[in-house]
């Protein structure tokens, strides 16, 4: 080996740049397809051999490349997208790194042909601009790339290739994500002469819910909602599931970025957040969310096959998506409720309220947390006599013109008709029947009753006989001295010692037995990271969690019509009334035509 320095051959160059760029034949279809979504096309067609090995062709109707260009376009660094500084701190396009097509030349055998309006088609073959040759070629508007071939130069890359229908599935895959950023765009997708999927072009929001549900199945439509959320320069909207469409892993969850599809930890640690309160243990949420921000707030060239990005307000990122998503959770009730409806009603739990039981808990003894177990059930404290009215309409027979009008009175989880075994309640709604888990629906009122109560008044703390040393990194002491206001707000009093350590002179009442320690090593973790924590929040819900599955009616109680209708419209006005604590589901409604099937009627 010489130890002289040389200029090293430009195909060795872009054939080092394919190792950053291509890694399957999934990362080529990516590059080309943005490049044709750049172009302004309509209508894009994938053409597959051998699961993208022996063949890539793609085809669209943009605006084409212009013939002198073409050879230029097997150039590194060649790009129509960028022309200064500026363009690079505000861009728009997907795609731009100019690499794309000269490393992809390198590894196959590619040919470009195309067209621009009012103009004569020309193609392009070569593998980078001096071995380039170019000749007529018909062609309707817009450009088609064909590679061949795939590493067919580079044996040590074809060997990592898997078999055709894992590379397939993974090209499928980046097709899907490219059909759900661009809802304006036919995209059609064949395998080995024969067509395997088919987006039609969308344009109203039922069209839109149509390719997803293609995308990510029929029954995500169904258990999802929509949601659009705007503030300060940004906007997110797309669909959010259910909590009761959780996954076990994060298969179904698509963001994109100024149409980008992205995968950010930061993004993901701020969902998971807006989650926290409602998602079972272990389970994952699954979504369809669309970022829109001035293209100055992020840094797409993060990567070079731009998967993340770098926010440069990480914080009021992470915060914007976690207000949004949360609120959108929050605001999800029973058919024909508004999110406006939602109050804070009293309701008594046991012996005490819900308030009371959080001041008697915050007035214990350091370390002795004492959780009250009812003793009998209290009758609800809500105004009973309506529902009672509406009860005996509904049970009385109606004439033909009365029917529409008592249906349109009845709220969407109906009216109390039975209790079954002590613990569901039946209810007929307007639509059919609703089956309530009255322990699981009890429990979600007390608690968010608990944090209503807590957010209305003052977090009480207590100090502590001897304050707690934590040695820290230099970085996290400066952090926590910076943001003790934030950790003030939530009960705790932190003072620094030294360069690398603090005390803990103040803790939340509430947290008497949480370790303290651990904490807020973790909250200033979470501040490096995503510049925001809610750890401390978490723990506190945690305990109040306990406190409303303690307080709230058990199994085998007996409730009487109108503390059952009275819990039902509770549930009407109570945030994330859905789930549980726990994030079980808390009702579920069986329609008439459903039931009508379960008995054969009509048949």
């Amino acid at each position: 080996m010489s130890d002289r320095i040389q200029q090293m051959p430009n195909q060795l160059i872009n054939q080092i740049a394919a190792g950053e760029v291509v890694e399957r034949p999934a990362s080529v279809v990516k590059e080309l397809l943005e490049n044709s979504l750049d172009a302004a096309s309509t209508k894009i067609e994938i053409d597959i051999e051998q699961g993208g090995s022996k063949l890539i062709r793609i085809r669209d109707n943009g605006r084409g490349i212009h013939k002198d260009d073409l050879s230029l376009a097997l150039s590194r660094h060649a790009t129509s997208k960028i022309r200064n500084l500026d363009d690079l701190e505000h861009i728009k396009s997907l795609g731009f790194r100019g690499e794309a097509l000269p490393s992809i030349a390198s590894i196959s055998r590619l040919s470009i042909t195309s067209r621009q309006a009012d103009a004569q088609g020309f193609k392009v073959q070569g593998q980078d601009e001096q071995s380039a040759e170019i000749s007529p070629a018909a062609h309707s508007n817009g450009t088609t790339i064909e590679v061949r071939d795939l590493f067919y130069n580079v044996p040590a890359r074809r060997k990592f290739l898997r078999t055709e229908k894992t590379e397939f599935n993974h090209l499928e895959d980046v097709v899907k994500r490219i059909a759900l950023s661009h809802f304006d765009v036919d995209v059609t997708l064949s395998h080995n002469q024969r067509a395997i999927k088919q987006w039609r072009a969308a344009s109203t929001q039922t069209q839109m819910e149509q390719r997803i549900a293609a995308v990510c199945g029929k029954a995500f439509i169904e258990q999802s909602r929509y949601m659009s959320f705007s503030a300060v320069n940004l906007k997110l909207h797309g669909w959010i599931a259910l909590p009761s469409f959780s996954r076990s892993q994060a298969d179904m969850q698509y963001f994109f970025v100024n149409g980008r599809i992205i995968r950010d930890k930061l993004v993901t640690h701020a969902v998971r957040q807006a989650y926290q309160d409602v998602l079972y243990h272990g389970r994952h949420p699954a979504y369809v969310l669309f970022l829109q921000l001035d293209p100055s707030m992020v840094d797409v060239n993060a990567h070079p096959t731009k998967h993340e990005v770098r926010f440069r307000e990480g914080r009021l990122v992470h915060d914007f998506l976690f207000r949004g998503i949360h609120k959108a959770l929050a605001d999800v009730r029973p058919s024909g409720m508004e999110a406006g409806d939602v109050g804070v009603a009293e309701m008594a739990t046991s012996d005490t309220t819900a308030a009371a039981a959080l001041q008697n808990l915050q007035s214990t003894m350091p370390g002795v947390v004492r959780y009250g177990s009812p003793t009998h059930q209290g009758s609800m404290s809500l105004q009973v006599e309506e529902q009672i009215k509406a009860y005996a309409n509904l049970s009385s027979p109606l004439s033909a013109n009365d029917s529409q009008a008592v249906a349109d009175d009845i709220p969407p989880l109906g009216f109390a008709v039975a209790q079954l075994h002590g613990i569901y309640i039946l209810s007929q709604t307007a639509a059919g029947l609703v089956v309530v888990d009255m322990h699981a629906a009890h429990e979600r009122i007390t608690y968010e009753r608990m944090k209503q109560s807590l957010q209305n008044g003052n977090l009480a703390s207590q100090p502590l006989l001897v304050p707690i040393s934590l040695n820290l990194s230099e970085k996290e002491a400066e952090l926590a001295e910076q943001q003790a206001d934030i950790f003030a707000e939530l009960g705790f009093e932190l003072d620094r010692s030294g360069p690398e350590s603090i005390r803990i002179r103040q803790i939340p009442v509430i947290l008497a037995r949480a370790d303290a320690q651990t904490l807020v090593r973790d909250v200033l973790s979470d501040l490096l990271s995503y510049g925001s924590s809610e750890r401390i929040r978490n723990a506190i819900n945690a305990v109040l969690g306990t406190m409303a599955c303690h307080g709230s009616v058990r199994a085998n109680r007996s409730l009487t019509i109108p503390e059952m209708n009275a819990l039902l419209r509770d549930m009407e006005t109570t945030e994330r009334s859905g789930q549980c604590n726990h994030g079980r589901p808390t009702w579920t409604e069986f329609s008439v035509d459903a039931i009508d099937k379960w008995f054969m009627r009509g048949k």
